[in-house]
C-alpha cells in the first residue's frame, strides 16, 4: 500500500475548484463560469505553464503589450480568446479590433464609434461588453449606472453594435456582493446574458451574483510588478 501523498493542486486547478464550489452552492452549473487568466505584466516564464494545462481565455489591460506577447503565439493557437480587460484609447481602436476577441471596456460614445468604424474596415467585430462604474468613482472609467441603460440603448441604435454583455470593477474599499447584483440588475433590464465580475479577490462572491466569467491574475500568477502609468483614454 502506497503512503504517498496526492500530488498539489496547481494554482489554476485551485482556481477552478473554488469556481465549481461557489457555483454549486449557489446552484449553478460550473461550466456556466468562464475563468479569464489575467496575464497583463506577466513574464512569460509563468504564462506557458498555464498555456499547458490547457488555459485559452486571457485577459490584457493594453494593446501594444497584448501584441508583443501575444501576435505570434496565436498562429499556433487557433483557439486562443484575447480579452481586452483595461481602458482603451480611440486611437488604438482599429487595433484592438484586428487582436481581441472580446472587449470589455465599452464605456463612451466616441469609442463606440472608433469601434463601430474600425470593425467595419477589418470585417469582423470582437464581441463587447460595456463597463459599469458601478461605485460612481471619479477616477475610473466606466459609464455610470444610472446612464447605463441609455448607453446601452445608443449602442444598438445609432452605432448598429450589439453588446453582450456588462463588466465591473468594485471599489477596493466597499463590500462587492452590492456592486455585483448592481450590474446583474442592469443587466437583467437591459437583455445583457454576460457578466463579467469577479478578480482574485472575490471571484467567488461573483460567481455566487451570477459572474459567467471572472478575470484571475494574482490567484494563478503570484503578484505582478508595479503598473507603468498610462494617458487617460480619449
Amino acid at each position: 500500500m502506497s503512503n504517498s501523498a496526492p500530488p498539489a493542486q496547481t494554482p489554476r486547478q485551485s482556481v477552478l475548484a473554488r469556481i465549481a464550489a461557489a457555483a454549486s452552492e449557489a446552484g449553478r452549473a460550473p461550466s456556466e463560469v468562464t475563468l479569464v487568466a489575467v496575464s497583463k505584466q506577466q513574464p512569460w516564464s509563468r504564462i506557458e505553464p498555464i498555456l499547458a494545462e490547457g488555459q485559452r481565455i486571457f485577459g490584457e489591460n493594453r494593446v501594444q503589450e497584448a501584441a508583443a506577447r501575444w501576435s505570434e503565439p496565436r498562429q499556433a493557437l487557433p483557439d486562443l480568446e484575447l480579452r481586452l480587460i483595461g481602458p482603451l484609447q480611440t486611437n488604438k481602436a482599429d487595433e484592438a479590433v484586428g487582436l481581441f476577441d472580446v472587449i470589455e471596456s465599452l464605456d463612451r460614445d466616441r469609442l463606440a464609434r472608433a469601434l463601430a468604424d474600425a470593425a467595419q474596415k477589418a470585417g469582423r467585430a470582437p464581441r463587447l461588453y460595456v463597463q459599469v462604474n458601478t461605485g460612481e468613482e471619479p477616477q475610473k472609467a466606466g459609464v455610470l449606472p444610472d446612464a447605463a441603460d441609455a448607453f446601452i440603448h445608443d449602442l444598438r441604435r445609432t452605432y448598429d453594435l450589439a453588446p453582450e454583455g456588462l463588466m465591473c470593477i468594485p471599489p477596493q474599499d466597499e463590500p462587492p456582493g452590492p456592486h455585483f447584483a448592481l450590474l446583474r440588475k442592469i443587466a437583467g433590464r437591459t437583455g445583457l446574458a454576460q457578466l463579467s465580475m469577479g478578480m482574485s479577490g472575490d471571484f467567488e462572491t461573483a460567481v455566487r451574483f451570477g459572474a459567467t466569467s471572472v478575470r484571475v491574475g494574482s490567484a494563478l500568477f503570484g503578484e505582478r510588478a508595479p503598473a507603468l502609468p498610462t494617458k487617460d483614454p480619449v
